[in-house]
């Protein structure tokens, strides 16, 4: 049985990911920052195999923190999530109320803790936990970024940088694990997200008539699935959109349908088998 970490996962998409991880026969330790949504995770999972850990990730010693949990509850880490972001509910929650603020009027505490959590987190996260499964020969990395139309509008300053610098990061990583049985995946919801964050944007879009389809957390999980199984050895370097996912395919079509390079140069690290994906 192998061991996953799920970053920002005691709620939303996190939550969805951890439990999905967990009800598909794998180990998970859920990381959370606020004490009652890890109580509330650990209730869902019902006595499976997953166990919340309450952590802050801006503070120092807290990658070390997280993987040493893991390896305490429940073994050497397989599978890393690197989930948790601070998103424009913490960055400018009055943004649908006033309109977005512009990067120069942020404070240097917001862009720092965004970038703490959304990127530098996630890659130090990553950065411990590759060599383990470098020796073991098999390990996924697993990023959840966004859209490029999320990265680049305005008012996206802080949250979009720490995104891109995340999905770059993901393109690389996975050129500089290739061959190696560590494989470097992004997935995304695909559009926004039927997630607690997104409260205010659906009162703004509630109030102005109209109402744009929601991702439910729940549609992370099938690609999660697919990209952390035995049937992805070979796929690396990719981003699945969960909103274009396909469950009336099996796995590996669904996922053939909607695969797109990660990063920004589309150049994917690895092949899928012999051929590029559609």
């Amino acid at each position: 049985m192998r061991t996953a970490v799920v970053t920002g996962g005691t709620s939303g998409l996190g939550r969805a990911m951890a439990l999905g991880l967990m009800r598909a026969g794998f180990r998970v330790l859920a990381v959370g920052h606020i004490a009652a949504d890890a109580a509330e995770t650990e209730r869902l999972a019902e006595g499976g195999a997953l166990s919340c850990l309450v952590a802050d990730l801006r503070a120092p010693g807290a990658p070390d923190q997280v993987l040493n949990a893991a390896v305490a509850r429940f073994g050497p880490v397989d599978i890393l999530v690197n989930n948790a972001g601070l998103t424009f509910t913490y960055i400018d929650p009055r943004r649908f109320l006033d309109g977005p603020r512009r990067f120069h009027e942020l404070s240097d505490t917001i862009n720092h803790d965004v970038m703490a959590v959304n990127f530098l987190a996630a890659e130090a996260l990553a950065r411990r936990a590759a060599p383990g499964m470098i020796a073991r020969g098999w390990g996924r990395i697993v990023n959840v970024t966004t859209k490029l139309d999320t990265m680049n509008r305005v008012g996206s300053a802080a949250y979009g940088a720490s995104k891109a610098a995340l999905e770059m990061a993901s393109e690389i990583w996975a050129k500089e694990l290739d061959g190696t049985g560590v494989t470097v995946n992004v997935v995304n919801p695909g559009a926004g997200a039927n997630t607690p964050g997104m409260a205010a944007e659906m009162r703004a879009w509630s109030a102005a008539g109209t109402k744009p389809k929601l991702v439910e957390p729940e549609e992370m999980v099938p690609p999660l699935l697919f990209v952390v199984s035995e049937a992805a050895n070979t796929v690396n370097g990719f981003r699945f959109d969960a909103n274009a996912w396909d469950q009336d395919l099996l796995p590996r079509e669904a996922a053939r349908a909607c695969a797109r390079p990660a990063g920004f140069t589309m150049h994917p690290a690895g092949a899928w088998d012999a051929e590029a994906p559609r």
